[in-house]
């Protein structure tokens, strides 16, 4: 029988007590490029998620191999094991099979490949700058731009021929069934179409990145969980001062500007509903500076979820059961 929260005589506790055996898969920390703002370090956030009694946590790197970071937390921290993924970004490639080989052999081995981040062709072509007020694309509005970074961003083919080396990298995450895969910042057919690559390759675990920033349709996002897919849900995608947070480029007139969206936590709330949590993930993406730590980012999303009418087991699925299962714990 499902347990709620009652709606009167709410408490701070609830939420904390629901910390304990938590996973956060989605954390960034520092080293990251001079141009961005702050970042936690790694032991930092590892040491707040000890002490709020959760269970581990999974970095990502956009800039290098999170499997190392994770490698040397875990020597400084013996009592509190914490995991890295790979981001298949421009600085390293892109789809480069040695690259991938490389980082699920570094340290103890990432759990996660990601088909990137700000530098797939899908995030590349839609991140803008700000000219006099107004949201221009990097693509329009920086000379050279399109030559230098789009036509070297992770784009997935439709249809046709698949290019060798998405093929050879498929085939070493089927090998690894500790790893999961991660559809990365990609288009929404972008994204049904890696699930349909990844599923015929073998591969057992299967998370789709960011689907509430309007990528898939709740009907799409059902599909997808009926045929065993993970869903990202991320704090970053619904609350948040809405500015720069990330740099993936070092030069200053690479700055997204374009995080103006507003009022997605009802919506968001809403499309888990409708979709069903049995196949969702509750993650932060937090560790910059202007948001509040990663470990504040995953209470407040359990608050989040009581006040809106979850169950407490419901709420462990998303944030323990599911994220363990993902990373290979259970």
């Amino acid at each position: 029988m499902a347990t709620y929260e009652p709606f009167y005589n709410r408490t701070m506790e609830l939420p904390e007590e629901l910390l304990v055996g938590a996973v956060d898969s989605h954390v960034h920390a520092g080293p990251v490029l001079r141009s961005n703002p702050g970042h936690f370090d790694p032991i930092q956030v590892a040491e707040m998620a000890r002490a709020a009694g959760m269970r581990t946590i999974l970095y990502y790197d956009v800039f290098g191999w999170a499997s190392g970071t994770a490698w040397m937390v875990n020597r400084y921290m013996k009592d509190f094991r914490t995991f890295g993924g790979y981001l298949m970004n421009s600085n390293h490639d892109g789809m480069n099979p040695r690259a991938v080989r490389t980082a699920l052999n570094l340290g103890d081995g990432c759990r996660m490949i990601s088909f990137g981040s700000h530098c797939t062709y899908h995030s590349a072509s839609t991140e803008s700058a700000l000219v006099d007020g107004r949201l221009v694309p990097f693509k329009d509005a920086i000379p050279g731009f399109s030559e230098k970074e789009l036509s070297r961003a992770i784009r997935i083919p439709l249809e046709g021929q698949l290019p060798d080396a998405l093929k050879e990298i498929l085939d070493m995450v089927a090998e690894r069934p500790e790893v999961y895969l991660n559809t990365g910042h990609v288009s929404g057919p972008e994204v049904l179409r890696i699930v349909e690559l990844a599923q015929a390759a073998g591969i057992g675990k299967i998370l789709v990145a960011h689907p509430a920033r309007a990528l898939l349709s709740v009907d799409e996002q059902k599909t997808l969980a009926g045929k065993g897919v993970f869903l990202e849900a991320c704090a970053v995608d619904f609350g948040g001062p809405w500015m720069p947070q990330t740099h993936y480029y070092v030069e200053r007139d690479l700055m997204d500007m374009s995080a103006v969206v507003h009022g997605r936590a009802m919506s968001w709330l809403q499309g888990i509903r409708d979709v069903g949590p049995e196949q969702f993930v509750l993650a932060t993406d937090y560790g910059v500076r202007v948001l509040p730590s990663p470990i504040e980012g995953m209470r407040m999303m359990i608050s989040m979820l009581l006040y809106f009418g979850f169950s407490i087991e419901e709420v462990q699925t998303m944030t323990a059961t599911n994220p363990a299962r993902l990373i290979g714990l259970d």
